[in-house]
């Protein structure tokens, strides 16, 4: 079981233990910055606040020799690929550290083939070589519900019961995120029932809407120094349109990654071929490069 651990003061002199908590309170701010600069995910956003409020409370009311109150803090988060949840929970783990929760606040992410072998005794060997790698920070189990379809049989819950094992071993050390589908994770916790008091931190990652993925879209653009011109912005909105009415993971950033990408590659392959470029031209994504760029899309859905 995972509880708050604040490390203790150092001996160091009070100018340097003000500079240094000074430094960890700025840090804490850039990081909250970065979290709160995320496209949409308010709830998200809000939940991630309040825990990071009762550890920095904790803090003080250490500092003032008060009572602190332990808080179990292994995650499970539900919601489509492509929500945010491995960006947040990279977050998280860099928050932590400055916290003084975590040592380290890495994370690693795995799935079921990096945690579940192919004979008695291998799963339970892979499971513990992920534990160790991920000490000191989080370990995030993506698609986490499929560790239990096997039935009673599958190797699965031997990783399961190795998992559960090291959050007691390691409870000062380690934190885990359980990741996946929300249908599927409800249904996991449903048939692990003593994972659900392990796991009392459940967040919802929605979908994103069009205006969001748009938005994620010129975000991608601008770190990159590109921009979409108008023809390009409706040609993109109108693919979103297009995909969230077949309901295929509408609210997933991941097209909206990938079609950019591609853009970028189709602008240079239009642009190569001339022998004057402009800045403008080569900030510019047109239409004509997101049309292409949907097309490969289409063609390696195909292949």
């Amino acid at each position: 079981m995972v509880k708050i651990r604040l490390w203790p003061n150092s001996p160091e002199s009070g100018e340097r233990a003000y500079d240094r908590e000074e430094q960890r309170q700025k840090n804490v701010r850039e990081i909250m910055k970065e979290l709160d600069s995320l496209v949409g995910l308010v709830e998200v956003k809000k939940l991630v606040g309040e825990i990071y409020a009762f550890i920095e409370i904790q803090r003080r009311r250490q500092k003032e020799k008060l009572l602190t109150e332990p808080q179990v803090l292994h995650m499970v988060f539900k919601g489509n690929p492509g929500t945010g949840k491995t960006t947040v929970a990279r977050i998280i783990g860099r928050l932590f550290k400055e916290m003084g929760v975590l040592p380290k606040g890495h994370l690693v992410e795995v799935e079921r083939a990096d945690l579940v072998g192919e004979y008695i005794g291998h799963t339970a060997q892979k499971t513990r070589e992920q534990i160790k790698k991920a000490l000191g920070g989080i370990l995030f189990i993506d698609e986490a519900y499929s560790l239990a379809r096997g039935g009673e049989k599958d190797f699965g819950r031997e990783a399961i019961d190795a998992l559960v094992k090291s959050m007691e071993d390691h409870k000062d050390n380690l934190i885990l995120i359980l990741a996946g589908y929300r249908h599927e994770m409800e249904w996991f916790m449903e048939c692990n029932p003593g994972l659900r008091s392990r796991f009392p931190i459940h967040i919802t990652f929605p979908d994103y809407t069009i205006t969001e993925l748009l938005a994620i879209a010129d975000l991608m653009l601008q770190k990159r120094q590109y921009r979409l011109s108008s023809g390009a912005r409706e040609e993109l909105r109108l693919i979103l349109e297009e995909t969230r009415a077949a309901h295929v993971h509408s609210g997933n950033a991941r097209l909206v990654r990938n079609l950019i990408e591609r853009a970028i590659r189709q602008q240079a392959v239009r642009l190569v071929r001339k022998p004057h470029v402009t800045k403008e031209e080569l900030m510019t994504i047109t239409r004509e490069d997101v049309l292409r760029a949907r097309e490969h899309e289409r063609l390696e859905i195909k292949a």
